[in-house]
């Protein structure tokens, strides 16, 4: 089956960092636009960012900009999304999805998505 898989979630303290991965099984990802979107109970999806196919491309949600860095490795079928001076307001289940683009991503508009890992940040 073709499926995307996050890890690296958790409970941290603010000001702490995460890096959070994605993998891909059942089909490479490498031709596709992969992004990360966070919802947190109670709230609306949101997207977070955003990766080219080819890393050359990325796209942030203005919450996340300059703390959040997405970046990815097509040899591993993996996306990773580099979180820093987390904050509570951060809180959230984050997952991947694969789309055709980039721009298409921020709309929300997939082919594919994982399950999420939980990242819980106390203050």
């Amino acid at each position: 089956q073709v499926r995307l898989t996050e890890s690296g979630g958790g409970l941290v303290a603010a000001g702490d960092s995460l890096r959070l991965s994605c993998v891909g099984f059942g089909r490479t990802f490498s031709n596709d636009a992969m992004g990360w979107f966070r919802q947190s109970p109670g709230k609306e999806l949101e997207f977070v960012a955003a990766i080219s196919w080819d890393g050359g491309m990325t796209e942030y949600t203005d919450s996340a900009k300059g703390r959040f860095t997405i970046s990815r490795d097509n040899s591993k079928n993996m996306v990773k999304l580099q979180i820093d001076n987390l904050q509570p307001e951060d809180t959230a289940l984050y997952s991947c999805a694969a789309g055709r683009t980039v721009y298409r991503l921020t709309q929300t508009r997939t082919e594919y998505w994982g399950q999420g890992t939980q990242v819980t940040v106390s203050s």
